[in-house]
């Protein structure tokens, strides 16, 4: 009798153990997305253009991506270059204008591919999200939707001299003196200037100010509550000009229980997390999030 107890005791514990181990595979397959595209659009931010990724886009080649690093409108060439003879009309480049061209380039491609963006490209890459252009993305020190802010006085000195209405639609001149500063502050702070000025010789590029401007603008409104392909948000927690709190309220505001959300964040890191020294680190992390 007693043995026929402990037989259904343990009959009963295995039922029970199977059923758990088949809800957590339910719910597993439910947050997991098994993704096929091997193609790969990286999209740089302000202040910058395509020549940042060239190490990114190398590293994921090795591993088997087909990958896109296209300019924005007016971003194409040398960055020494550009900063010499910023591009007649680039005052007048729009927010619309880096989602129109990107667009373009999506729907040419086999398959909808991986979007990897920094800083507003990681804005630009949550619209094409938004807008079914992707397969998942990786969102690298991320600017923000639509009326997701902070009043922290580092981030308001940051962006005042890049969006101020004072400066009317002028260029965003890197060839200034001022603006190598500024680089240093928003952009690169947790280098010493020598190596800020070293990174700012090999990337800056002129800037529209009508760009930016459109964060605070209804095209930079999200629907963050409808499903979404897999996003991975990445921060350095020293940013200023995009600081983590601003990012980790982006994370909060996508609502879907079955929409995959993940993050990571990187101490003693800035805003150009990755362009600079380490940029390594960040780059096999994004390739180990796409493979699991």
């Amino acid at each position: 009798m007693k043995i026929q107890k402990t037989i259904l005791i343990i009959a009963l514990l295995l039922m029970n153990s199977a059923a758990l181990f088949s809800h957590h595979s339910n719910d597993k397959d439910m947050k997991t997305k098994q993704l096929q595209s091997k193609t790969v659009v990286f999209i740089h931010g302000l202040f910058m253009n395509n020549q940042t990724w060239n190490q990114w886009k190398t590293l994921f080649e090795k591993e088997g991506y087909t990958c896109y690093t296209p300019a924005h409108p007016k971003h194409e060439g040398n960055p020494a270059s550009l900063r010499e003879h910023p591009p007649q009309g680039l005052e007048n480049v729009q927010f619309q204008d880096w989602i129109t061209e990107l667009e373009t380039l999506i729907d040419s491609l086999p398959e909808k591919p991986i979007l990897i963006g920094h800083s507003f490209g990681g804005l630009t890459a949550q619209k094409l999200v938004e807008a079914g252009k992707a397969e998942a993305a990786i969102l690298i020190s991320s600017v923000p939707p639509k009326g997701n802010i902070t009043f922290k006085l580092s981030f308001l000195k940051a962006n005042n001299k890049v969006i101020a209405r004072s400066k009317g639609n002028t260029v965003f001149n890197p060839a200034d003196q001022e603006y190598k500063e500024w680089f240093h502050y928003a952009i690169t702070n947790t280098m010493s200037k020598e190596k800020s000025d070293e990174l700012f010789e090999m990337y800056a590029v002129p800037e529209s100010r009508q760009t930016p401007r459109a964060s605070l603008q209804k095209i930079a409104k999200i629907d963050t509550k409808k499903p979404h392909v897999p996003l991975l948000f990445i921060g350095g927690l020293d940013d200023v000009i995009v600081p983590n709190v601003l990012i980790k309220k982006t994370i909060k505001k996508y609502k879907d229980k079955d929409s995959i959300v993940d993050y990571k964040f990187y101490e003693g890191k800035d805003h150009f997390i990755c362009g600079a020294p380490g940029w390594e680190e960040v780059a096999n992390y994004s390739l180990e999030w796409l493979s699991n």
